[in-house]
């Protein structure tokens, strides 16, 4: 089926992403909005806009009738579901191909298996893709979960089957916070993920957290490398990099072949990352979990190997072969990804909405910057902070950290407090500079350094 319209089943920045990437090829796009959402760039982007209900994500972007039924009426071929939201739900896939459209993604069958964390283990484990000690699958009752800690040890993680993102994610040090931790644990991912299911992985201290990013076409299946993601708070990401700074070519290697390993495992179609832990000091890597969508921090990977992921996911789910080889996926210089979010980094992270009063934005070389900004929008209280990101490319790491410290002095966004203070401060680090840091890295630099070199900044008027 060739696809000539698209449906953008998503908001914010992900949402011009692709527009912009669909109108590039020439492709008619939809943008479905909530009522709150109704003068967000993606809309006056579109080439059509539907309202698909209230503010409330329930009750229109998680809504599947609500969407199916707006990419009906806008007679849309094919649906791309950005990140988020209904991003990795196989039934959403389900709904859109029984509606005669094309998913731009993996089937719901692929989604549903490798977004079960136990199932895409077992999977990974069939690919060869190294696993951290732990659970061979779902844990059936506390008496499992005690012989499982003797025989691993502690720091354990408690972890839902279903659900991702960094939620859902208990660690615990003895027996008893075990005992404490494992019924709450449970009854926290039923009811998040409508799954109970649980299972327990060894915890790797200081572990830099890396991912490949992969592409399949269902018959042939390349990486474009990898990132570095391991500046997190609560499991969040915060700063990410291609490629992984300090990571030997070795093992290199081996974490992008065994990622594409997993991917034709599946047989797996469209843009996906296999996340893995890297322990430094050992050279070891084990297996996290597969995202089957577009990720937020794609554009480090687009910066370095000149390729556009978007694209080529709407090229594929229309039905084209890989455009490339791994041989022509050739990484160039260094790129670094800071997270813009509408969140007071002074004042605990608090969320901020508000109306963007001013906004300027750096260019030039090497400079790119997705957003949803534009100067009077008010930014609305019902969803995810992120404003945009601000992604910089340079010859060397140290050149891109040089070019990323002027883009951040130069970037102005007035009318809300936002993190720009945060990557200022981490670009001028000496610890991240080196790249001394790990995943429980940047928590504890923010009580410390962070906090020691910056006061509260007066209140935004």
């Amino acid at each position: 089926m060739t696809i000539r319209s698209v449906l953008i089943a998503n908001r914010g920045e992900i949402a011009v992403r692709v527009i912009k990437a669909a109108q590039g090829l020439g492709l008619r796009t939809i943008q479905v909005h909530s009522a709150a959402d109704a003068d967000m760039l993606a809309v006056k982007l579109a080439d059509e806009a539907i309202d698909i209900g209230p503010p409330a994500p329930k009750k229109s972007y998680l809504n599947i009738e609500a969407v199916i039924a707006a990419a009906k009426k806008a007679r849309a071929d094919a649906v791309h579901p950005g990140y988020g939201f209904l991003s990795e739900n196989g039934d959403f896939a389900d709904a859109v191909e029984a509606a005669g459209m094309i998913f731009i993604g993996p089937g719901g069958d692929a989604i549903r298996l490798l977004g079960d964390k136990v199932a895409a283990r077992e999977v990974a484990e069939r690919a060869g893709v190294p696993t951290a000690p732990g659970s061979r699958g779902r844990i059936s009752d506390l008496a499992e979960a005690h012989k499982i800690a003797g025989r691993t040890g502690f720091p354990l993680m408690i972890k839902a089957a279903a659900g991702g993102g960094g939620r859902g994610i208990r660690i615990v040090d003895s027996l008893d916070e075990l005992d404490k931790q494992f019924p709450l644990a449970s009854a926290e991912a039923a009811a998040a993920f409508g799954d109970g299911g649980l299972y327990i992985e060894k915890v790797i201290t200081k572990a830099r957290h890396v991912e490949v990013q992969i592409f399949g076409d269902g018959e042939n299946f390349v990486h474009f490398h990898e990132r570095e993601c391991s500046l997190q708070r609560r499991r969040q990401k915060v700063w990410e990099e291609a490629p992984a700074f300090r990571l030997p070519p070795a093992v290199r290697q081996k974490l992008c072949e065994s990622a594409v390993s997993l991917a034709r495992e599946v047989r797996y179609k469209g843009a996906g990352t296999v996340e893995y832990l890297y322990e430094e000091e050992t050279g070891d890597f084990y297996f996290i979990e597969v995202n089957t969508r577009i990720q937020v921090e794609h554009p480090v990977t687009e910066m370095i190997t000149g390729f556009d992921l978007v694209q080529e996911m709407l090229k594929v789910a229309g039905g084209e072969k890989l455009s490339v080889t791994q041989d022509d996926i050739r990484p160039r210089g260094h790129a670094i990804e800071c997270r813009i979010n509408a969140e007071d980094p002074f004042r605990g992270f608090a969320p901020s909405p508000g109306t963007i009063r001013r906004l300027s934005v750096p260019g030039g070389e090497g400079v790119r910057f997705d957003t949803m900004l534009y100067e009077g929008y008010t930014i609305p209280p019902f969803y995810d902070s992120l404003l945009g990101k601000l992604i910089v490319r340079g010859d060397t790491r140290e050149e891109c950290i040089e070019l990323l410290r002027k883009t951040l002095d130069g970037l102005v966004i007035d009318g809300v407090p936002t993190t720009i203070p945060l990557h200022q401060a981490l670009a001028a680090s000496d610890a991240v500079r080196s790249g001394a840091f790990h995943t429980r890295f940047l928590e504890d630099w923010l009580e410390t350094e962070f906090a020691s070199h910056n006061q509260p900044r007066p209140e935004v008027a």
